[in-house]
């Protein structure tokens, strides 16, 4: 990979689609990110957030070599902090906004519930992409590549045991 290259890796995860996107990318990494950087530190979290999201680019490439549409957003390395805060606090409770019908509720939910499910969706979104009829926009394995580098590299970046709650 050439500098120039690296360069462009790291500049698509600072730029975003719209404010949407931006301002749901910054409720996840509010959400989850603290923590993460506390177990970590603020240079691991760095390092770590960048290595994420520069292997969540190059999933996404790998699976879709021929793509036309642009790669941006800091989605693939904010999925690597959901990996590494599924692992660090798998107990830790979620709040949640949830819909039933007319009815709306904030329930807490373990993060191992929330993060796994938002993984299957993630999966089931980039598989249904795969077909020649999907409607391209969302990343989804950047996302997946995020989640998973995330899970991988947790442990050499906060080092010690998981959290328990």
């Amino acid at each position: 990979m050439t500098l120039e290259q690296l360069v462009r890796l790291t500049t698509t995860m600072f730029l975003h689609g719209g404010w949407l996107h931006v301002l749901s990318n910054m409720l996840y990494l509010w959400i989850f990110g603290d923590n993460v950087e506390d177990r970590m530190g603020h240079f691991n979290y760095l390092v770590f957030y960048l290595i994420s999201g520069y292997l969540a680019s190059l999933v996404h490439i790998f699976v879709d070599p021929v793509s036309n549409s642009p790669l941006i957003g800091a989605s693939g390395a904010i999925a690597g902090i959901l990996g590494a805060y599924l692992l660090l606090y798998p107990r830790a409770r979620v709040l949640t906004l949830v819909f039933i019908v007319f009815f709306i509720q904030i329930i807490p939910i373990p993060a191992v519930i929330f993060l796994g499910l938002w993984f299957f969706l993630q999966l089931m979104s980039g598989t249904a992409g795969l077909s020649a009829q999907a409607v391209q926009g969302v990343a989804f394995w950047a996302h997946i590549g995020g989640f998973v580098a995330g899970v991988a590299l947790v442990k050499f970046f906060a080092g010690g045991e998981r959290v328990r709650y």
